[in-house]
This record gives C-alpha cells, sequence and structure tokens, in this order.
C-alpha cells in the first residue's frame, strides 16, 4: 500500500493541472491513469484558447499551471480572435502540434518530484468512516491518500457512437472506466448523462490546398505564456471552406441513422459546439457551414475539421467530405464519433470543488459537466490546490468572480449547475473590463503566492515583471516588455471605469460576507419564502447572500427574506 497525500485519478487536462497543482503546494502526489503515455493528450481539436477560454489559459498559466507554456511549446498557429474590438473580449488561441503538445506536459510533470505516475485503472473509491482514504486498482492494487481528485473526462460510462455502431469507451481505442461510476451512482451522487462528439479527420495530403481559402498565423510575436522563451516553431495555415447544399441534403439522407436523432443517446450535447447533422436540422435553411482546416503537426499529416462534429455513419462521413470545395478526393484517416459519458451535478460541489457528500473527495473536468480543455485545466489547478490544502491543512484555494473567470466558472457551476456541458465565454463575467486576458499575471499572482503555488522561478518572473510595470505607469518603457506597455495603457485608458467597476466589486464582496443558513430547517421558517425559492436553494446550498443571489432564478422577495432571515439570526 503506497501512502500520498493527493491521489488524482485521470491524466487528461484537469488530472495532470490537479496533480501539478497539488506538487507545487508541497504535497506527495499520485496521478493515476491507464495509460500513461495519454497524459496530456488532446483528445479532440488540435487548439487552445478562443474567446473566453484563452482567458481560462492566461489564468491557469498565472497560476504557475502547464497549459500555457506547453501551448508555446507546441504552437504551429497563432490567433487573436476579436482583434477588431477591445482587450477585454479579445480571445487568444493557438493550434498546436499534438505530439509536441503532450511532450511538454510529460516534460513539465517530470520536473516536479513529489509527483509519481501510476499506471492501472481506478476501479473505486476507498471509504472508510464515510470519507475517502484511498484508491483501489483495477489489478488488484491499492493506493492510500488523504484527499482524491477525479478528473475522469469521458471515460466514466463512457460509450461510443457512430450511425448503428455502439461499443465502450471513453476515447476511441481506450476502454471506460465502468465500476467507478457504479460506485459514485451507489453512493447517491446526484449524477446524470452528457455528450460529446469529434469530427472525422483527414489525410492532409489529399486536400486540395488551392481551393480553399488561407487563413495565416498572426504575424505579431505574442505567447500564451509570458515565461515562455526561445523562437517560434514554424507557423502553418489553416484553410477554410464551407458545407453546400449537397452536403446538406447528404446529411438529411443518413440521420436516421444518426445515433443524436435515433435516441440511442440520452445526454445533452454542447450548445456552442453542436454536430454538423444538428446544425443542418436546426438551421437547414443556410447557404452552408464554415469549416476550419487544422494542421495537426509539424510532421503530421493529419487534418482537424473543426466545424463537423459528427456520429453519422461511416459511408454518410465520406460522402459528407467529399462534397465539400477542397476535399472532393479527400481521405478519412479516422472516423468522426459521438461519446455518451456520466457526469456529476456540480451543485454537489463546494467551491474549492469538494464533494459535500464524500469529505476528501474533489471532482473537476468534464466529470464536472464542462466541456473544453481550457475549462477542464482551470477547474484542475483549483481542485489540485484545494486536495493538497485539505491533506496538508493548509488555507482553502478560492478565486471570487471578480478576480478572475476561474471564478465565474466555478461560482455557475457550483451555484447554477448546467442542463449542457458547460462553456466559457466572456459575457459570463460582469466584470470582464477587469478580467482582460492581457492581465491575469497582475490579478492573480498574489493569490497565487499567497496559495504556495508558485515556483522559485516564476516568483523570480513575476517580480521581474512587476519592476517593469511600475517603471511603465512612469513613463519609464525602455527594455519593458511590449504585453506589460499594452497592460498598462490599457488600465489607464479604461481608470474611470475600471473605478466604478470596483464599487460594484466592493459591493459585490460585502454580500458575500452575508452569511446565510440554507438548510431545509432554516428556510422552511422564512417567512414569504415560496416552495420554488426553496427548492432552488437547496439544490444549490448558498454559504452566503451573494451566494444566493446567483443561483438560477432566484427573486428580489427571496433574497430580501434571505437578509433579513439573516439580520435576525445574526
Amino acid at each position: 500500500m503506497k501512502q500520498y497525500d493527493v491521489i488524482v485519478v485521470g491524466g487528461g487536462h484537469a488530472g495532470a493541472e490537479a496533480a501539478a497543482a497539488a506538487a507545487r503546494r508541497g504535497a506527495w502526489v499520485a496521478l493515476v491513469t491507464q495509460s500513461l503515455d495519454h497524459v496530456g493528450v488532446m483528445s479532440c481539436n488540435p487548439s487552445i484558447g478562443g474567446l473566453g477560454k484563452g482567458h481560462l489559459v492566461r489564468e491557469v498559466d498565472a497560476l504557475d499551471g502547464l497549459m500555457g507554456r506547453a501551448s508555446d511549446d507546441a504552437a504551429i498557429h497563432y490567433r487573436m480572435l476579436n482583434r477588431s474590438k477591445g482587450l477585454a473580449v479579445r480571445g487568444p488561441r493557438i493550434q498546436a502540434d499534438r505530439s509536441l503538445y503532450r511532450r511538454s506536459i510529460h516534460r513539465q510533470l517530470a520536473q516536479l518530484p513529489a509527483l509519481r505516475q501510476v499506471a492501472g485503472e481506478a476501479e473505486a473509491l476507498d471509504i472508510k468512516g464515510g470519507k475517502a482514504v484511498g484508491v483501489r486498482l483495477a489489478n488488484g492494487g491499492h493506493l492510500s491518500g488523504s484527499a482524491i481528485v477525479l478528473a475522469t473526462g469521458t471515460f466514466l460510462g463512457g460509450r461510443i457512437f457512430r450511425g448503428h455502431e455502439r461499443e465502450a469507451g471513453g476515447r476511441v481505442g481506450e476502454r471506460p472506466s465502468t465500476r467507478l461510476g457504479e460506485q459514485l451512482r451507489e453512493l447517491r451522487l446526484p449524477m446524470g448523462r452528457l455528450k460529446t462528439g469529434t469530427p472525422p479527420r483527414l489525410d492532409g495530403r489529399t486536400v486540395d490546398w488551392a481551393r480553399l481559402v488561407s487563413q495565416p498565423s498572426d504575424a505579431d510575436q505574442w505567447r500564451m505564456s509570458p515565461i515562455s522563451t526561445g523562437s517560434r516553431l514554424p507557423q502553418l495555415a489553416c484553410g477554410i471552406t464551407r458545407t453546400n447544399d449537397h452536403t446538406h441534403d447528404l446529411i438529411r439522407s443518413g440521420i436516421a441513422e444518426s445515433p443524436l436523432f435515433s435516441g440511442a443517446i440520452e445526454g445533452g450535447g454542447p450548445r456552442y459546439c453542436p454536430s454538423i447533422e444538428d446544425k443542418v436540422h436546426r438551421f437547414g435553411d443556410r447557404d452552408g457551414h464554415q469549416i476550419f482546416l487544422e494542421p495537426e503537426g509539424l510532421d503530421d499529416p493529419t487534418v482537424y475539421p473543426n466545424g463537423i462534429s459528427t456520429s453519422l455513419a461511416a459511408d454518410v462521413q465520406v460522402a459528407m467530405i467529399q462534397s465539400i470545395t477542397g476535399l472532393e478526393r479527400a481521405v478519412i484517416s479516422q472516423f468522426g464519433y459521438a461519446v455518451e459519458y456520466d457526469y456529476v451535478d456540480p451543485r454537489a460541489l463546494d467551491h474549492r470543488l469538494a464533494l459535500a457528500a464524500i469529505p476528501g473527495v474533489f471532482c473537476a473536468g468534464q466529470l464536472n459537466g464542462t466541456t473544453g480543455y481550457e475549462e477542464a485545466a482551470a477547474q484542475g489547478v483549483i481542485a489540485g490546490l484545494n486536495a493538497a490544502a485539505c491533506a496538508l491543512g493548509l488555507s482553502p484555494a478560492i478565486v471570487d468572480r471578480a478576480t478572475g473567470y476561474i471564478g465565474v466558472l466555478i461560482d455557475d457551476l457550483v451555484l447554477q449547475g448546467i442542463s449542457e456541458p458547460y462553456r466559457m465565454l466572456t459575457a459570463r463575467a460582469e466584470y470582464r473590463l477587469a478580467l482582460r486576458a492581457d492581465n491575469a499575471e497582475t490579478r492573480l499572482s498574489s493569490f497565487a503566492a499567497e496559495h504556495g503555488c508558485l515556483t522559485s522561478t516564476r516568483r523570480d518572473h513575476i517580480d521581474s515583471r512587476d519592476l517593469m510595470r511600475v517603471r511603465a505607469r512612469s513613463g519609464d518603457t525602455i527594455g519593458v516588455d511590449p504585453d506589460i506597455i499594452q497592460e498598462v495603457e490599457e488600465d489607464e485608458r479604461y481608470a474611470p471605469y475600471l473605478q466604478r467597476q470596483a464599487a460594484e466589486i466592493e459591493r459585490m464582496r460585502r454580500d458575500d460576507n452575508v452569511v446565510v443558513d440554507a438548510s431545509a430547517e432554516s428556510l422552511k421558517s422564512i417567512a414569504g419564502l415560496s416552495n420554488e425559492m426553496t427548492e432552488r436553494l437547496l439544490a444549490a446550498a448558498p454559504q452566503t447572500l451573494g451566494e444566493a443571489s446567483r443561483v438560477r432564478g432566484i427573486t428580489p422577495a427571496a433574497l430580501a427574506a434571505l437578509w433579513l432571515h439573516a439580520r435576525r439570526r445574526a
């Protein structure tokens, strides 16, 4: 039996970040995954960042996470989205060489001496006295630990669908984690099913690139992480094409075989990344749907056609692809598919991402009902920091929604729950003017230092850049990094609005200091509180008046009743 402070189950983006964050905070960590080679693998699209998502990457990086540096290590295409708009809503995004990205994650994890990677399948939690104390492996092994992070991705009860084809799996060619999912249901955790999907992969050597619109990489030399050094990799262009009426007719002809429409898939899919058959079904009157052909590597001919995720039958996928301009002779190297999997209702978690029902267990990533690498990584960092805090008796690490998109993400999840896979958008942040991607380091460096998640290298880097900020604010910009000059200029440009927003943030934080009792007994004693309001508050279990105000559907009258009740009890 091996004794650890923290055991992380799953080696995807959430698991890798959780394990690294816990180790940086001083915990002795085991990262358990079926295949060590697949730690940090990009399961779906070969890109990191985007609108809202790029903010999360920068925040993960500010907490000394892995994703930002891995992005720069592997970037073969940089693109700043929304460049014509203000910095608050711009989205840094890169296309990555899949192999180089995975290698960077492996290299960064290997540099953490307190982290051990364990090949194996976590079959069950070991629970004693109502608390999780370890993990049992399918091979008969056992790991003992004070805190456990579950970051199972799409593997918990995973099933893969393509046309009439069905198979158990969390990712194509990889078996699911069945027993662990069964145990969580037996423990009566609130759980459901969600769905995601991926498009067919193409052999780029069979694509007629001359017939596509070319989208080059950005010429200016920005990076995902300010700590990244060295020159850029060779940059590759993406290609843009569209579906057409013939494509849509082919899709309609095969839509009856799609598990999305036959009823085979019960789980809801991501609203902001629908399958191509769903797009055609819902928006059939459009002339076409845009497709971005994204190279997957410098030495890999595979191309990812972003925009046509599908679980149609294989023969329909072939016909569909070859009906598209530039793809008439394209060869499919891997067919698209959908995967349905278990998730835990995130309202069962607190803001540490800890399960209230099982002390010592934390959840991160798609298990919490989110979609996307970036959302997973953000949760992984926070779950890892808090698992280490649980094991070592340290203070919890909680980012509020006025400090970062990470705070917005977690606050939305634990208070509102989800009805579909949650994707980060800048519109979800009410204080987005202050939460720019370019100032993530400034916003979160003190939080990172307070919670012990910075390496000495990162601390030295932050100290150096803070001195640059002081100089830039005084007008001395010689030798100051260009991104810092831009950050200081934006702060000055928006100073009046930021001051106004600071007052709003202060009001929010005052409400977050008003403690409320959302237990069933307390809520039933509040006069004028309807059954509907009581049910919503019980499901979300807010700890403060501020949290109650962010529960979906809570009325001003209900908040007033809660506030009055809290004052009488004070």
